[in-house]
């Protein structure tokens, strides 16, 4: 099973990347783990247009030919003002469903205080309903995220007793959702081959969401 997490924070030395970084060490489970971290990807804005994508200076084809043989797919947006990062929504509205489309997605917020949910909430109404991706039912939203999942010093007990309790709560949730993760993905890599080799009467009338 082939995992790509995408941290999607629009700054270089992010904590979305840290998040991502963490994550990735920890998902011994798959096979194959790639990040990707967004802000060092030239990506266009996308205007609608095929050929857009795919501009002299485009890192598109690269990105999509991870997504296309990844099995699982970690998004982690920082929130800003509420919202999902632009960059994430610019690429998830790249993408396209025969490439994509019924792979399992398990979603991350990154905040530095204790808000967070509403980039979850933004991308489950509507960012998937044309690549057909996944959402799984689980997601982590990682607040204070500062304090949360840095380097253990293990010959600072201070600073361990200081960060043991909440730190090793995330730990764990963290270890949960990748293991929910990686059953999903073998669940639906049968489910796309079943699809694959039973389509529906004029499926290609079909490509977008309703």
């Amino acid at each position: 099973m082939n995992l790509v997490i995408i941290s999607a924070s629009q700054r270089t030395q992010s904590q979305s990347a840290k998040v991502a970084n963490y994550l990735a060490d920890n998902s011994s489970q798959f096979s194959a783990v790639q990040h990707i971290e967004l802000c060092k990807q030239r990506l266009p804005l996308w205007d609608g247009e095929e050929m857009s994508k795919q501009q002299d200076d485009s890192d598109w084809l690269a990105i999509n030919a991870q997504l296309q043989t990844m099995d699982a797919l970690i998004l982690i947006t920082p929130e800003w003002g509420g919202t999902a990062s632009p960059l994430l929504k610019n690429l998830l509205m790249m993408a396209q469903a025969a490439d994509i489309g019924h792979k399992p997605v398990l979603l991350v917020s990154v905040v530095n205080g204790i808000s967070g949910a509403y980039p979850i909430a933004e991308l489950r109404m509507n960012a998937f309903s044309n690549n057909k991706l996944v959402a799984i039912p689980d997601h982590l939203i990682i607040r204070n995220v500062e304090e949360i999942l840095n380097t253990i010093n293990e010959h600072n007990q201070q600073e361990d007793h200081a960060i043991t309790r909440r730190d090793k709560s995330i730990r764990h949730r963290i270890g949960y959702s990748l293991h929910t993760l990686f059953y999903y993905s073998q669940a639906m890599k049968i489910l796309r081959e079943t699809l694959q080799g039973n389509t529906y009467n004029n499926e290609y009338l079909y490509p977008y969401g309703m």
